[in-house]
């Protein structure tokens, strides 16, 4: 009996610890830093969800912490990353990293929110706010979405949100996934209005699906789909009433991705996209199998400062 109510105790502890993982706001600033007081330039960027839940519930086909490993090494070619699914194996990914600045591992499942982000140049803020909204197995880890700024140069930043949306296309999903971009864009408007932005994540919403609110979301913020920019024409895809998103592995640069690289301008600084890809080559391992059960995006682009 003794054994049964201190398990009952420390099932009540996991559980209060749980909930309040999903109200927690972390919140770090520190000064800007001496930098060459650069007025142009050129950013590697890229966006990956890695698969990093626990081996025996993840759903890709190689070994997590080796293949997360790998991952690390293969990022040390882009300037900033956002990762998401980033739970078990940080200290793996980040030990094969050679970037200098890295956001704080929040934990492991079911307590972090596994987004990450790397960079080359300096974080010198980041907050992390989870969802209002979630739905269905989505609700077991405190998900949301990252705010970091960034500073490219002596008087230069931009504003650089990470996102995990709510998954699955059912329509109790569909409108927490709403409900979730709806809350972003409003941080947006709140935080970051008049700044520069990249907003780099994992979606789950694409522009076909009737029930995904991705129009309202580029309405509100003003910002601009790279994949749309480079790749699809300046068009969107049509709404497609029996929309069924295709494999993530079998997805090319004429696919939509559920992950997406958005952009915004402001009055002082601009970028120009020069390059979209969603890879299929680099991130594997020896045996040519990917490293996750998705595809690392990635994007080149320009920026310019104007006084």
């Amino acid at each position: 009996m003794v054994y049964f109510y201190s398990f009952l105790v420390l099932l009540l502890l996991f559980f209060l610890k749980f909930k309040n993982a999903k109200k927690i706001l972390i919140s770090v600033k520190q000064p800007l830093l001496d930098l060459d007081d650069f007025k142009n330039g050129e950013l590697r960027v890229l966006t990956y969800n890695i698969a990093g839940l626990p081996q025996r519930i993840s759903s890709a086909s190689t070994p997590r912490r080796t293949s997360i490993a790998l991952i690390g090494k293969y990022l040390n070619s882009y300037d900033i990353v956002n990762l998401q699914e980033d739970f078990n194996y940080n200290a793996s990914l980040y030990g094969t990293s050679t970037h200098r600045y890295k956001t704080l591992h929040k934990g492991r499942v079911p307590f972090g929110d596994g987004l990450s982000t790397l960079s080359r140049f300096p974080i010198v803020e980041y907050r992390r706010i989870p969802w209002t909204s979630c739905s269905g197995s989505d609700c077991l880890t405190p998900k949301g979405f990252s705010y970091s700024q960034i500073q490219l140069s002596k008087k230069v930043t931009i504003d650089v949100y990470n996102l995990h949306a709510n998954a699955h296309d059912t329509v109790r999903s569909a409108q927490a996934r709403r409900k979730n971009l709806d809350q972003l864009a409003q941080y947006i408007y709140d935080h970051s209005a008049e700044r520069p932005l990249l907003v780099m994540g994992d979606f789950n919403a694409h522009y076909a699906h009737g029930l995904d609110n991705l129009f309202d979301f580029l309405k509100k913020t003003d910002l601009k789909d790279v994949w749309v920019s480079l790749m699809n024409g300046e068009s969107f895809p049509l709404l497609d009433p029996d929309f069924v998103a295709k494999d993530m592995l079998s997805l090319t640069n004429k696919t939509e991705s559920l992950d997406k690289i958005m952009f915004r301008n402001s009055t002082h600084f601009k970028f120009k996209p020069t390059f979209y890809d969603i890879d299929s080559t680099v991130f594997k391992d020896d045996s040519r199998l990917p490293l996750s059960d998705h595809l690392a995006v990635a994007v080149n682009l320009k920026w310019e400062w104007t006084s």
